[in-house]
């Protein structure tokens, strides 16, 4: 007998209640995969206990035949999925089935527009999973006990989706899963053999796990409804394009077709097989280093695991797909994963067939869209995979003072071939934004000069090229740095670079002492052509973009001077030389400093204090 009643009613969380809501009211116009969804959590659940079991063979309870059934009931309007899998105890139901434990939750509902041909497409990324049943169902019934529990110890949870459910304790005799859907009347065609046969064949055909229903006589024994065959394991040639599609959708829960895939399998010393897919869209926790994977792990066709890091790097986090192999032990661990040689080297095969995947995406119309959506994650990749960082970095993309969009889709093997004759460096510029680094004082002399400059505004850019130092043999230099050697093309400027210091020393060694507490030193600029001034960073120096990031992350920058740069031959530069003034010389030169770190999207440590002074300023030069 189950050990009291112990009947809770409790409430769903109200994320719950929010993605109820709008699976109800989202996805009525494709009201099937509720099927899918069930099967596949099912299907999981087998996986699960086979994979318990090898440490702990008891949990069979003498019933090792794993499967799925499904059984329905026309008159009653009724559909039952079953398995025989791992099951749930009473704590697993109510962490399961009324609260959502996955990241990006919140993300997910701030994407939401009101649109419900895009809603339903974000829902597709989150995974509706169980919650699905209530597309079709007024009521949902789920009966279960964990492997290894007494009988007694079996849970029911019950509700009709509209803010509440109840828990209770029953009796289970056999462990696993029931889940009866009561189907709304306009959703009775789904309790017929023949649908839910159909709807089977079209999502659910390759699941590895045994799909069993009455005959369509309905005498008989169940019988096996599902090729129940890994598609992975199955030949290429014997694979269509569909084949591929429908396996996508089933292990990323994703509505979308994948942008591309890659099937290997690779015998001799080593024998495993790799399938790999490529998502439309990003998932909602794709900023969340520590988020699941989407990689399967399984040993002769044994699912063990799908959030090792050991399978992919984590630049590799947005791809989804599964391996396979015989040459691990079955109740291989974590930690035999990360010693393990042969899993290294699949690994390393597997990093290579994913690149030369994007290497054949990155010659088709496709790309952009794919590095809208993945070239920030792709980058990391230069920071964090050395052997693999010089083929990374043929995939990467910016944005150019050439192609004057915001959107990135200049190469470095685009930059290089439209290097000048005499070009020996590829010169870019991070900033915290697109428009701070198109209209940064700093490319004055580059655009003047026709040099092309890649501008860099992701944060990891900093990051990237503190690691990518050089391409195809070319330096790649900061422009913000004070010792840029700019490209120099013999004219008389070059020549007259002493000269102006001497002849504007005095002016400079003033404009330095006042403003001796702000900066490392003044002096004249050739890198400005209409702006009056602008601030720069030594060699040795982190740039300000760099400075601030630091910063926002909470770590303790250590305090440098940066030195300022002025354009002599720009009026207000003239108007100051003029002035003898001293305190109104002093209001000059903070305002320049001021103009600088604005210019360059920074943050003024005294805005009303710099706002203050520019009013002063005008008004004394009224």
């Amino acid at each position: 007998m189950a050990e009291g009643s112990n009947k809770e009613e409790l409430g769903f969380e109200s994320e719950v209640q929010q993605l109820l809501d709008l699976v109800i009211n989202s996805l009525y116009s494709n009201k099937e995969i509720f099927l899918r969804e069930l099967v596949s959590n099912a299907s999981d659940a087998v996986d699960k206990l086979r994979f318990s079991a090898l440490s702990d063979d008891a949990l069979y309870e003498s019933d090792p035949d794993l499967s799925v059934i499904i059984d329905f009931n026309e008159k009653k309007k009724t559909i039952t999925v079953s398995d025989n899998g791992i099951g749930m105890n009473r704590e697993d139901v109510i962490a399961n089935l009324g609260t959502i434990a996955k990241s990006g939750t919140k993300e997910f509902f701030g994407a939401l527009s009101g649109d419900e041909t895009k809603d339903s497409q974000l829902i597709g990324q989150f995974g509706v999973g169980f919650y699905a049943a209530f597309i079709v169902a007024e009521k949902v019934v789920v009966t279960s006990r964990k492997a290894g529990d007494k009988v007694s110890k079996g849970v029911r949870w019950e509700s009709e989706g509209k803010g509440d459910y109840s828990v209770e304790s029953v009796d289970k005799s056999k462990r696993g899963t029931d889940v009866v859907l009561y189907l709304k009347k306009e959703a009775k065609e789904f309790s017929a053999n023949n649908k839910i046969r159909e709807i089977c064949k079209k999502y659910s055909d390759h699941i590895a796990v045994p799909i069993r229903m009455i005959p369509i006589s309905g005498e008989g024994d169940y019988e096996v409804i599902n090729e129940a065959t890994a598609i992975w394991k199955k030949a290429k040639s014997e694979i269509s394009a569909d084949d591929y599609k429908e396996f996508y959708r089933l292990i990323s829960n994703d509505f979308m077709e994948p942008l591309k895939w890659v099937h290997s399998q690779v015998e001799g010393k080593l024998e495993y097989t790799t399938l790999f897919y490529i998502p439309q869209m990003a998932p909602f926790d794709l900023w969340d280093r520590d988020s699941k994977q989407g990689i399967k792990l399984y040993v002769q066709r044994v699912f063990i695991m799908d959030d090792a890091e050991e399978l992919l790097p984590r630049y590799l986090r947005f791809v989804k797909g599964v391996i396979d192999t015989n040459d691990l032990p079955l109740n291989v661990s974590r930690e035999l994963l990360q010693k393990d040689k042969a899993l290294e080297k699949i690994r390393l095969a597997s990093i290579k067939k994913i690149l030369g995947l994007v290497e054949r995406l990155s010659k088709t119309d496709d790309y952009q869209k794919f590095w809208t959506t993945f070239g920030r994650v792709l980058k990391e990749g230069i920071v964090e995979d050395e052997p693999h960082r010089e083929r990374i970095s043929k995939l990467l993309r910016f944005s150019s003072t050439v192609e004057g969009g915001d959107e990135p889709t200049v190469g470095f093997s685009d930059y290089v071939s439209r290097m000048k004759e005499d070009q020996t460096d590829i010169f870019y510029i991070t900033a915290d934004s697109f428009a701070t680094a198109k209209n940064s004082p700093h490319i004055e002399y580059f655009l003047s000069k026709g040099i092309e400059v890649l501008l860099l505004h992701d944060p990891i850019d900093e990051w990237v090229t503190s690691h990518l130092t050089e391409f195809d043999g070319k330096k790649l230099k900061s422009i913000v740095h004070a010792d840029l050697d700019e490209e120099k093309d013999g004219s008389a400027e070059e020549a007259d670079d002493s000269k102006d210091e001497q002849e504007h020393g005095e002016f400079l060694e003033k404009v330095k002492t006042l403003l001796s507490d702000k900066v490392a030193d003044v002096r004249t600029s050739k890198r400005l052509t209409s702006s009056p001034a602008c601030l720069v960073s030594s060699a040795a120096s982190p740039s300000a973009n760099m400075e601030r990031l630091l910063q926002a992350a909470g770590q303790q920058v250590p305090e440098s001077k940066r030195i300022l740069e002025l354009n002599m031959d720009h009026p207000i530069i003239t108007l100051i030389q003029k002035e003898k003034n001293e305190d109104k010389m002093k209001s000059w030169s903070n305002y320049l400093f001021g103009q600088s770190i604005v210019a360059e999207g920074g943050k003024l440590d005294d805005p009303a204090a710099f706002i203050q002074n520019i009013n002063q300023t005008l008004l004394d030069t009224a």
